[in-house]
C-alpha cells in the first residue's frame, strides 16, 4: 500500500526551501574568489549568460520534472525519470540523482561542522586569541586534522561533527513541512539579516571604494580565455544546485497545478542576491581594505577554506567588535550550510519512502547509517584525499553529467512541446516564447559542450591520476599506504555504492512488475 505523500505547507515554503538548498558556501566564498580571479566585473558577462541560458532553464526543467513525477508518487530521480520517459533504462540514469547528493553529503556535513565549531570559538573568544597571536591558520589545520586536545574524550572536530550530523537528521526526521520547510522559514530570513549586517559593516569601512573598485573593475581581456567561460558556467551550475537531484525531489511535493515557473525564478533570484550582492561585496572588498590590493592574489589563492576559516577571522580581528563579527560570519555560513545539507539528504529519504513505502523513521534511519559510515571515511581520510574524491565525483562530475541527462530527457525524450505545456501549467508568469527554443536546443547543447570541454581540460587528467606522485604516501585511520592505491580504493568504494543502488532499483521495479502482474491475474480470475 502506498503511503500518503507530503506536500509543502505554503507556496513561500517551497521557494525558501529551494533557495536554501542553493545558498551556501559557494555564494559567500567560491563566487568572490572566482570573480576576483577571472576578470572582476568582466566575469559577470559569461556568468549571467550562463545564468540565462543554462541556470534558469535547467531550474525550470527540474521543477517541472519533479512536479510531474510527484503526480505518480515519485520523489527521487529514478522514479521521476521512469515516469517521464516510460523507458526501462531511465530509472538507472536516475541513480545519479541519489548517489550524487549522498557523495556530497558524506563530506559536506564535516565541513559544515567546522562552521559550528568556529562559531563556538568566536563566541568563546578563542578565535580572537588565535587571531591576535597570528596562529589562526595553524589552529584551523590542527582542528580539521583532529590534532587539538580532546573534549569529552574526542577531538573537538569530531564532537562538533556528531552534533551537526545529529541536528541534520533531526530536521529531516520531522518531514517536509514540519522539518525542512519550518527550518527554512526561519533560516533564510536569518541569513538575509546576518548578511545585511556584514554588508553594512563592509560598506562603512574607510576606503571601501578601493575594495569595490578592485572587485568589480572589469578586465575585458579575460573574456578571450576559454577557461573564464567554463568557470563562469561551472559557478552557475554549482550555485543554483541544479544537476544534483535535490530540486527534483523538492518539486515532487508541489501540488499538480501549483506554479513552478515563477517559483523557480524567484528561488534563483534569491540565490543571486545572496551571491552577487552579498557574497560579491563582503569578502574580497573587505580583504582589499585591510590588506591592500597587493596581497589579494595571494589571499585568493588560499582557496575557499583558507579564505573562509583563516583569512576572514584575521580581517575581522583588525576591526572594532571583532568577536561579534567573527561570530556573525561563521553563524551565517553554518545556517547556510544547514539549509543546503538537509536538502541533499531528502532524495535518498524520498527514494526509500516512495519506492519501498517505508515509514519516515525507517527511511531516515537507513540514510543516517549509510551517511555516518561514509562521513567517517571523509573525516579520517581528509588528509589522504577522500574529500577530494567525493567532491569530484559527487559535486562535479555527476552534477554536470546528470544535468545534461535531465536536459536531454526533458527536451528530446519527454518532448519540448509536452515539457513546455507542463512547465506552463498553473504558471503565474508568461515565459517569453524564446525560452522554448532555449530549453529545447540551446541548454542541452550548451551542457553537452560544457561537459566535453570540462572533461578535456580538467576531468580526464583527474580521472587518470595525473599529478599524483606514484611514490607519495598517505595515512588513513593510522594506516600508511601509497596515495594512488588509496585513491583507487576510494573510487572502487564509491563505484560500489552506485552499483548497489542500481541493483536495488532493479529489484524494486522487478518486484513492482510482479505485483502488478499478480493483480491483473487475480482480476482475470474474478471475472472468469
Amino acid at each position: 500500500m502506498k503511503h500518503r505523500r507530503e506536500t509543502w505547507g505554503s507556496h513561500l515554503g517551497v521557494i525558501l526551501a529551494v533557495a536554501g538548498s542553493a545558498v551556501g558556501l559557494g555564494n559567500f566564498l567560491r563566487f568572490p574568489v572566482k570573480a576576483a580571479t577571472y576578470g572582476g566585473g568582466a566575469f559577470l558577462i559569461p556568468y549571467f549568460i550562463a545564468f540565462v541560458f543554462l541556470g534558469i532553464p535547467l531550474a525550470w526543467i527540474e521543477w517541472t520534472l519533479g512536479r510531474y513525477g510527484g503526480r505518480f508518487s515519485h520523489g527521487s530521480a529514478p522514479g521521476i525519470l521512469n515516469a517521464v520517459t516510460r523507458k526501462p533504462w531511465a530509472k538507472y540514469l536516475g541513480s545519479l540523482g541519489i548517489a550524487g547528493p549522498l557523495l556530497i553529503y558524506f563530506y559536506y556535513v564535516y565541513i559544515e561542522s567546522w562552521l559550528l565549531g568556529f562559531t563556538w570559538y568566536a563566541l568563546s573568544g578563542e578565535l580572537m586569541r588565535q587571531a591576535a597571536q597570528g596562529t589562526v591558520k595553524e589552529f584551523f589545520g590542527n582542528y580539521i586534522m583532529l590534532n587539538l586536545d580532546p573534549v569529552a574524550g574526542m577531538p573537538p572536530a569530531m564532537l562538533f561533527f556528531f552534533v551537526t550530523f545529529f541536528l541534520n537528521f533531526v530536521i529531516v526526521y520531522f518531514g517536509v513541512q514540519r522539518g525542512i520547510e519550518a527550518v527554512n522559514k526561519i533560516a533564510m530570513p536569518l541569513i538575509l539579516v546576518l548578511g545585511l549586517v556584514l554588508l553594512v559593516r563592509v560598506l562603512t569601512l574607510p576606503g571601501i571604494g578601493r575594495g569595490l573598485a578592485f572587485m568589480w573593475n572589469p578586465d575585458v581581456s579575460s573574456l578571450k580565455r576559454p577557461v573564464v567561460w567554463l568557470e563562469a558556467a561551472g559557478q552557475v551550475f554549482f550555485t543554483l544546485s541544479v544537476g544534483i537531484g535535490t530540486v527534483l525531489t523538492y518539486a515532487s511535493y508541489v501540488k499538480r497545478n501549483q506554479d513552478v515557473a515563477l517559483s523557480s525564478l524567484t528561488a534563483c533570484a534569491a540565490n543571486e542576491f545572496a551571491e552577487v550582492i552579498l557574497g560579491g561585496t563582503i569578502v574580497i572588498p573587505m580583504a582589499i581594505v585591510v590588506y591592500g590590493a597587493g596581497n589579494i592574489e595571494q589571499i585568493a589563492q588560499m582557496g575557499t577554506f583558507g579564505l573562509g576559516f583563516s583569512t576572514m577571522p584575521l580581517i575581522f580581528g583588525k576591526l572594532p567588535l571583532p568577536a561579534l563579527f567573527q561570530t556573525v560570519w561563521f553563524l551565517l555560513l553554518f545556517i547556510a550550510g544547514i539549509t543546503s545539507s538537509i536538502s541533499i539528504l531528502q532524495p535518498a529519504i524520498s527514494f526509500f519512502e516512495d519506492e519501498f513505502s517505508m515509514k519516515r523513521h525507517a527511511s531516515v534511519g537507513i540514510t543516517a547509517a549509510v551517511c555516518c559510515a561514509m562521513s567517517l571515511v571523509a573525516v579520517l581520510g581528509l588528509g589522504a584525499g577522500a574529500v577530494d574524491e567525493m567532491d569530484f565525483w559527487g559535486g562535479t562530475f555527476s552534477l554536470v553529467l546528470f544535468g545534461t541527462i535531465e536536459a536531454i530527457i526533458f527536451a528530446w525524450v519527454f518532448g519540448i512541446d509536452r515539457g513546455w505545456d507542463e512547465l506552463m501549467r498553473g504558471a503565474h508568469i508568461q515565459i517569453p516564447p524564446v525560452f522554448r527554443f532555449v530549453i529545447g536546443w540551446v541548454t542541452p547543447i550548451y551542457l553537452i559542450v560544457l561537459l566535453a570541454a570540462w572533461l578535456a581540460t580538467d576531468g580526464i587528467g583527474f580521472i587518470m591520476l595525473k599529478g599524483v606522485n606514484p611514490s607519495e604516501m598517505v595515512t588513513f585511520a593510522g594506516v600508511e599506504m601509497k596515495k594512488a592505491r588509496f585513491i583507487t580504493g576510494m573510487r572502487l568504494l564509491l563505484l560500489s555504492i552506485l552499483a548497489a543502488l542500481n541493483v536495488i532499483i532493479y529489484f524494486v521495479w522487478k518486484h513492482r512488475s510482479l505485483n502488478a502482474k499478480l493483480r491483473i491475474d487475480e482480476e482475470e480470475l474474478r471475472h472468469a
